[in-house]
């Protein structure tokens, strides 16, 4: 016998709407966001993502929403580096930036970040990697 498929909507909510439903997942999960760089490794970010997971999306997919937004002029760019290359401390003072590790990893903090993996770097925040 087949299955409905559930309804997709992905407007579910507003913008104004999202950034609430995100200070009430660091609520539940006890947890101070907007603190400077933000990592899918990190134990605090883990559990406000796990409260941020979406319901209603196609079957066979699984959709988080990320605990961080933009809401201001942010570029975003894509990179690529050579394996065992340093990046020095440096900061993006014109906005905040995000990173997605597509492929291979990087070193933020103590914590490799693998494909998949993602850091949050709000504007003038100095990192390395």
């Amino acid at each position: 016998m087949a299955t409905k498929a559930r309804e997709f909507n992905p407007n579910q909510f507003t913008f104004e709407e999202g950034i609430e439903r995100i200070r009430r997942a660091s609520s539940e999960a006890k947890v101070k966001l907007g603190l400077g760089i933000l990592t899918s490794k990190d134990p605090d970010v883990l559990k406000v993502t796990n409260v941020l997971k979406v319901d209603i999306i196609p079957d066979g997919f699984q959709k988080w929403q990320l605990p961080f937004y933009l809401d201001k002029p942010s570029q975003m760019y894509i990179s690529a580096g050579a394996p065992f290359t340093r990046v020095a401390k440096h900061s993006h003072n014109e906005g905040d930036g995000v990173r997605f590790i597509m492929s291979g990893s990087i070193i933020y903090n103590g914590k490799e970040l693998t494909a998949g993996d993602w850091m949050f770097i709000p504007a003038g925040e100095p990192y390395s990697f």
